[in-house]
């Protein structure tokens, strides 16, 4: 492991014994080596362990919060029929846009969920997502139920 002895080799000069032994001046850092990575692996576990749980009471201050999700999501429904409801207020198709500007004023959020019956034509729902657009809302989701048919071809009937 660390130094170690080395043997003169030659024929040696005068007055010295032949075959004395020489310290060897090599360090072997294999061991260095092994030292650093167990350190580095304890160091990796124990570092995110030290930053959690900390109490720290903030100072208050006269600043209002930021805006979050608290405020009840704005859906849109449209009906088989045709019909479009704000929240559950049933709303004639050309008030649409007018309604969705007064209510945009009023949110901070922009996110609007739209739920279409499966019955109701492609173009139907675009005209809505379009006066959705219109009246100040780009943040649309569609809703929909889990448990629908895969397209994977995996688990599906019919064929």
């Amino acid at each position: 492991m660390g130094a170690g002895i080395a043997k003169k080799t030659g024929s040696g000069g005068r007055g010295r014994r032949r075959g004395r032994a020489q310290p060897m001046a090599e360090i072997n850092i294999t061991p260095f080596v092994d030292v650093m990575l167990v350190l580095l692996i304890i160091f990796m576990v124990a570092a995110p362990l030290l930053t959690v749980g900390v109490p720290v009471e903030l100072p208050k201050t006269a600043a209002t919060a930021l805006p979050s999700d608290q405020e009840e999501p704005l859906t849109i429904t449209l009906l088989a029929d045709g019909s479009v409801q704000i929240q559950k207020t049933p709303t004639e198709r050309g008030d649409l846009v007018a309604k969705l500007r007064a209510i945009a004023t009023e949110r901070a959020s922009d996110r609007v969920f739209l739920r279409a019956d499966g019955t109701v034509s492609y173009a139907m729902v675009m005209e809505v997502m379009g006066a959705l657009n219109a009246g100040g809302f780009s943040n649309i989701g569609l809703v929909t139920e889990t448990g629908g048919p895969k397209l994977d071809g995996v688990g599906t009937s019919g064929g």
